[in-house]
């Protein structure tokens, strides 16, 4: 299962880094490799961002599914989700279980 673990801190400055490391992760195991694979955004570290981490999100999701892979979103911070909410776009991240503290 791919992961793409988003940094502690995530605003304008660092969307280029961590479009860099989404793509790194989309890679497919091989020809036909990602067949049933989820692409895995691990949110939890995220402490201090704005609203460029739901860019890096959603940039995440149609990168996931242009390579035949599912999506999801580990540990979206409260506030984050909120943010979602309020711009329309909650739906479009779909979330796991939170990791463990």
């Amino acid at each position: 299962m791919p992961t793409l673990a988003l940094p502690s801190k995530l605003t304008h400055a660092e969307v280029p880094t961590c479009l860099q490391a989404l793509a790194a992760a989309c890679v497919p195991a091989g020809v036909g490799g990602s067949a049933g694979q989820t692409l895995v955004a691990d949110a939890s570290a995220l402490a201090h961002f704005d609203s460029s981490a739901l860019a890096v999100l959603l940039e995440a999701r149609r990168l996931a599914a242009a390579r035949g892979l599912a999506f999801s979103v580990q540990g979206l911070p409260a506030r984050l989700a909120g943010l979602a909410a309020l711009y329309g776009v909650g739906d479009l991240l779909p979330t796991g279980s939170s990791p463990a503290a």
